[in-house]
């Protein structure tokens, strides 16, 4: 019993086996069955133009040609065969939906192909043989059945992606780009036809409100005559992968027409002035109803705002564009020559923009002269007065580049006063960075001209402390504007003060170095004014001299008018101090002077004592001159030193002791007693006389 069992299992076990390998066979030529009857529909289908129907039954072989190729350990020869016959079957139907796509669609372009210049665009045409036929018999496929084929077959998105370049290239970017194109559409009978014209008379740019209507009429025929087609995607639910040929394409095309638009289109309408950012809610609504336009026709989801974004957050824009706009003016003012001057008095009335009274509020004062400090005198409680001008810029040149610099600033931070709380931020931080580039730039691009030339020099030192002295007040003269964000107290500028004034004292003393080292470089050729009988050596001393007095007039004359008047005297007693104090150091350092040599050194001291004084020219009328030439003590150090120098080279043993009286008198002002004992010693012999004299200065 037991060996009739194992036979019977075994049988069983190889009917089992056989059982499956025949059920495998069965369903191997069911599939086989089921891609011939698919492949043999498709082409019947294809020959009646049956396209959704001969693509579907595409995918049934394609799907029955995966389920053979998926089976493992059954491999048949003749699976290669019908891949092959599958991909010509595809790439044959794909054709001829080609064939049948460019007579839906045909494009007329001019000959310079890829051009989009306003003669190409408008030699470009668009015919859409999509018009419902009037003829029930027509041989031409609707237009659904074409593009559903399409997307069955997966070939929808590159017809779609070649035709919307196109229609961006030669159509949506020109109406754009183009202020004077304007579509033309023409529906005839059996075609819908495109066409564009130029009007002649056309402004350089379009408002928003008429590129979104060109825009929105090109939309609107190709919605209701190609793009409102109902498509079933592969490869998703009946009820969900319903889409429209519209939506496809505005995933395809819109991020590049948005960038486009906004762009070449709504960036030109931003406003330049804050006065006319209420007008531009008329933008802002033309761009939500553009949107709506295209999400109606389905061509835009929901969810995609971008325009409606960009054009409502018009304040940010505003102020970016003004910024930009600004610090674009501001640069070039600063690369602009610096040797153009205006004169600036404490009494001169500057083109600065109405500003408020710090105590009236909101409410509105006129521009007062000098940088907009009172004009009357200031009570100060008692009977004194201050003067009018107290606090006041003193009369100086300063560059127009500079003084337009400070009214761009004014303008700019009234805009600011009149803006939204972010805008007013914004160009707070602009007008701030002016400054900060003028203190990197002007020093940086001129200078070679700063180093060079005395009067330039000057210049931009006065226009320094003349923005400084804006600086002072500038923040605060905004302070009582409605805007709560300059009233808080931060809006200021003083803290860039300090640099500023350092920028222009360091390269006017830089300026005054540089004049000093050549005043004492003449100097050095007067041989130590040593030996003056020798009339080489005279001759020598007195052209160094007349240089350095040629030197300083000359240097009266640049700084003439430009700088005021206090710093030009401090600037001409500088200069001509380091002369007085070099000749009083050499002559007093002579070991040995001779009676001829003391004359001769007086004369030329007298020449000094003379025509210095004349180098004080800091007013070009001349009468008023006299009063600055008569303070040159004040000015000059040395001045009296160098007078009693040449009281010394004149007097005799008796007058110098008299002079010296005991180290009180004007003697003993100016020089040491070692200094005095060291001329008796070189201008007198050792006798009893000169012993008793140098006894008595102690």
């Amino acid at each position: 019993v037991q060996r009739d069992l194992n036979i019977a299992v075994a049988e069983f076990t190889e009917l089992k086996q056989q059982l499956e390998r025949d059920t495998l066979v069965l369903s191997v030529l069911k599939k086989l069955q089921e891609f011939d009857t698919t492949i043999k529909e498709c082409n019947s289908a294809l020959l009646e133009k049956q396209y959704v129907t001969a693509a579907q039954q595409l995918e049934k072989a394609r799907s029955s040609l995966r389920s053979l190729e998926s089976r493992r350990g059954f491999e048949l020869k003749i699976l290669k065969a019908l891949g092959t016959e599958l991909t010509v079957q595809t790439q044959n139907m794909i054709y001829h939906l080609g064939e049948e796509w460019q007579k839906l669609i045909v494009w007329k372009l001019p000959p310079s192909k890829g051009s989009s210049s306003l003669e190409a665009v408008v030699l470009s045409e668009l015919h859409l043989h999509t018009v419902p036929p009037q003829d029930e018999d027509t041989a031409v496929p609707p237009v659904a059945a074409v593009l559903q084929a399409l997307a069955v077959l997966g070939e929808l998105h590159s017809k779609l992606k070649d035709f919307g370049q196109l229609l961006l290239q030669y159509i949506l970017k020109p109406l754009i780009s183009h202020p004077s194109l304007e579509p033309v559409p023409e529906e005839e009978p059996d075609v819908f036809i495109l066409r564009f014209r130029s009007q002649e008379l056309a402004l350089d740019e379009s408002s928003p409100m008429e590129v979104f209507d060109k825009i929105k009429l090109v939309f609107e025929v190709l919605h209701k005559y190609l793009l409102n087609v109902p498509l079933e995607q592969p490869g998703e639910g009946r009820e969900e992968g319903r889409v429209t040929l519209a939506e496809l394409l505005g995933e395809l095309i819109w991020e590049e027409l948005s960038d486009c638009l906004i762009h070449n289109c709504l960036v030109n309408s931003i406003p330049t002035n804050s006065s006319k950012l209420e007008q531009y809610k008329e933008v802002i609504e033309s761009t939500e109803e553009f949107e709506k336009a295209l999400k109606k026709m389905q061509f835009l989801k929901e969810d995609t705002t971008a325009l409606l974004k960009y054009a409502c957050n018009v304040d940010s824009h505003f102020a970016n564009k003004k910024c930009q706009d600004v610090i674009m003016a501001a640069r070039s003012l600063m690369t602009s020559e610096i040797h153009n001057t205006v004169k600036i008095t404490p009494d001169s009335s500057i083109a600065l923009p109405e500003l408020p009274d710090p105590g009236s509020g909101d409410h509105l004062k006129m521009p007062r002269p000098c940088s907009l400090l009172h004009n009357g005198t200031v009570n100060l409680g008692g009977e004194g007065r201050l003067s009018p001008f107290t606090l006041c810029l003193p009369t100086c040149r300063i560059s127009c580049s500079v003084q337009q610099l400070v009214e761009l600033a004014y303008h700019t931070l009234l805009e600011a006063t009149a803006s939204t709380d972010l805008c007013c931020v914004q160009l707070f931080d602009c007008v701030r960075n002016i400054f900060q580039l003028f203190y990197e730039v002007v020093p940086t691009y001129h200078r070679e001209n700063l180093q060079k030339l005395p009067q330039l020099a000057a210049i931009h030192h006065n226009n320094c402390m003349y923005i400084a002295h804006h600086l002072l007040t500038l923040g605060h003269q905004f302070r009582y504007r409605g805007t709560s964000v300059l009233s808080n107290g931060a809006a200021t500028f003083v803290d860039l003060v300090p640099g500023f004034r350092r920028l222009g004292m360091e390269c006017f003393l830089a300026q005054m170095r540089v004049q000093k080292g050549e005043i004492l470089e003449r100097l050095s050729s007067a041989r130590n004014f040593s030996n003056m009988d020798d009339e080489e050596n005279y001759c020598a001393a007195n052209k160094a001299i007349k240089q350095v007095l040629h030197q300083l007039r000359r240097l009266g004359s640049v700084w003439q008018d430009v700088l005021p008047v206090n710093v030009y005297c401090k600037a001409m007693g500088a200069l001509l101090n380091t002369a007085l104090a070099e000749i009083v150091t050499r002559i007093a350092a002579l070991e040995d002077i001779s009676a001829e040599d003391a004359d001769r050194l007086y004369s030329l001291c007298r020449i000094m004592v003379e025509e210095g004084p004349q180098v004080f020219t800091p007013l070009l009328e001349e009468d008023k001159n006299k009063k600055y030439q008569e303070e040159v003590p004040v000015y000059v150090h040395k001045w009296m030193t160098f007078k009693e120098l040449m009281i010394i080279l004149q007097a005799n043993l008796q007058e110098i002791v008299d002079q010296w009286a005991d180290g009180k008198g004007p003697l003993a002002e100016e020089f040491s007693a070692a200094e005095v004992k060291s001329l008796i010693r070189a201008l007198f012999q050792n006798t009893e006389r000169r012993a008793a004299a140098l006894a008595r200065i102690k």
